[in-house]
């Protein structure tokens, strides 16, 4: 037994006698944000309401093209 938790002696209760500690208390600290300033305000809302990059959206525009016209190449060799 150690601080007064867990069994006084693991023998005979079917375990070896770890105990292990419950964490699940200590997360709810962690999720609370303390802003110190002005700037750190403005810098997570920055990330909150950051727009897409542009070179991203026209290569997924570029790449839908792409699979119509391959769809449309496969659709005119079947017939």
């Amino acid at each position: 037994m150690y601080n007064g938790i867990g069994l006084q002696t693991a023998r005979g209760s079917g375990t070896n006698g770890y105990v292990q500690a419950n964490l699940a208390n200590l997360l709810l600290s962690k999720k609370r944000v303390a802003y110190n300033s002005e700037v750190d305000i403005k810098r997570a809302e920055a990330e909150i309401n950051k727009q897409p990059n542009k070179e991203l959206l026209e290569h997924n525009r570029k790449r839908h093209i792409e699979l119509k016209c391959t769809d449309f190449e496969m659709l005119m060799e079947n017939k």
